[in-house]
């Protein structure tokens, strides 16, 4: 088994640095959800309809991205030791402008307008440009030690394949130029959901997860394998004639990590944590969808082998299984416990030795963030269950996604405020209370 890595504390950057990226992102998410529930129903579930296109770029722009970036600001130089020196001029645009990406690309969905790609393709070439700039700079200097730093090394190159990705496609529907939407469609996705979000999560993960809920450390296997394992499939994929080969290894290496992990949260030691069912269901979502891509391949090589009926919902199960069981309720588990951490590692920092302050579970309770895993998982199981009845099922499934993004948006604020006021009351607190001798 691998050795734990010694954190860098000290090189964390300021709480404003990450508190900007990280507050906002949930209530991104709740607008998603919003959005879902009374946006125009017309095609749902298909993943091409004006509406499903909307909604994801929302939920992935508007809250995950700012999030994984927030975590890459703090990671680089807590885990890998480098400090990314322009994360505090980059980090009040990255909400802001995530939205407006975002903003852009679902009003030219859902209205067919030309200029909402153009403004998203030009917001996202400034403003993940210099994140790219910044955070490659920095991953240059890293030593990569295991698949954390491994992964915070190489990240920056996926991000840099899906944007790059995404801006082409952008362009096109804005009338800048002509490229095959098709092709560039198939990569988006691939890198998108794969390269970048699901190397990142299982990257995090190697280190959060045995840190937070105490799990057995990834094996040696592991750590040598990531991120290259998922990466490799994805490289064959810019040759078509390759595509089916690469999506079988794909799927055969996200099946595998997804296996692995699942085992290693299940006979964690903090079980009785509320966000330890999200990452138990994240690595089960992850090696579902795995297996629902293959069937889908599978069955274009043996017509008939499977129902009209579960080949149509392959594309939406996928989406769901992937962006909110694989990656929103990890950005969840951590958000929950990431922040909080925070709050108690700032104020130790900035505190004198002798002076106590508040735990974790006591700037954040427990029970509240056991009600808003359940209010997520029960989100989860709706959007499941939208292809069964689109319309009726899309108010529901979107409101009570909304709730679970709203209630931990609240969580948080509460637990920045409750960060303001203990240092305000400890730092100018004249009462010196009593010390033994």
């Amino acid at each position: 088994m691998a050795a734990a890595q010694i954190l860098n504390y000290e090189l964390a950057p300021s709480p404003a640095t990450i508190f900007g990226c990280l507050m906002p992102a949930p209530w991104l998410g709740a607008l998603a959800g919003v959005l879902l529930a009374c946006g125009p129903a017309a095609g749902l579930p298909d993943r091409f309809s004006p509406l499903t296109l909307a909604v994801t770029h929302v939920l992935v722009l508007g809250m995950l991205a700012p999030v994984m970036i927030g975590a890459l600001f703090q990671l680089m130089p807590v885990v890998a030791g480098q400090t990314v020196s322009a994360a505090r001029f980059i980090s009040p645009f990255v909400a802001a402008g995530s939205a407006l990406i975002a903003a852009g690309l679902a009003a030219g969905f859902l209205s067919g307008h030309p200029h909402g790609f153009a403004l998203a393709a030009g917001v996202a070439i400034l403003l993940y440009g210099a994140i790219v700039l910044a955070l490659g700079r920095t991953a240059w200097k890293i030593i990569a030690l295991d698949a954390t730093t491994r992964t915070l090394r190489w990240i920056p190159l996926a991000l840099l394949a899906v944007i790059g990705f995404g801006v082409t496609m952008a362009g096109n529907f804005a009338g800048w130029w002509q490229s095959d939407i098709a092709y560039w469609l198939d990569l988006h996705v691939a890198w998108g959901l794969v390269g970048w979000i699901a190397a990142l999560v299982l990257g995090i993960a190697s280190t959060t997860v045995p840190m937070f809920w105490q799990s057995r450390r990834p094996g040696d296997r592991w750590q040598a394998a990531l991120p290259v394992a998922l990466w490799l499939p994805l490289l064959a994929a810019f040759w078509p004639q390759w595509r089916s080969l690469a999506i079988g290894g794909g799927c055969l290496s996200i099946g595998l990590f997804a296996a692995a992990a699942a085992h290693a949260v299940w006979h964690a030691r903090r079980r009785f944590d509320p966000s330890w069912a999200l990452w138990l269901c994240s690595a089960v979502s992850w090696l579902a969808a795995a297996v629902l891509v293959a069937i889908a391949v599978f069955a274009q090589q043996v017509p008939g082998m499977f129902p009209a009926w579960l080949l149509s919902g392959i594309p939406w199960w996928t989406g769901v299984l992937a962006l909110v069981g694989g990656a929103v309720m990890p950005v969840n588990a951590m958000l929950g416990k990431i922040i909080p951490f925070l709050v108690f590692l700032h104020l130790r920092r900035q505190l004198p030795p002798r002076q106590r302050v508040p735990t974790m579970q006591a700037v954040l309770p427990p029970a509240r963030l056991l009600w808003q895993a359940r209010l997520l998982l029960l989100a989860y199981v709706a959007l499941l269950l939208l292809p069964l009845a689109p319309r009726e099922l899309a108010l529901a499934a979107g409101i009570l996604f909304a709730a679970s993004q709203a209630l931990i948006g609240v969580l948080l604020l509460q637990t920045l405020l409750r960060y303001r006021h203990e240092l305000r009351s400890l730092l100018f607190n004249k009462t010196v209370l009593p010390q033994k001798n």
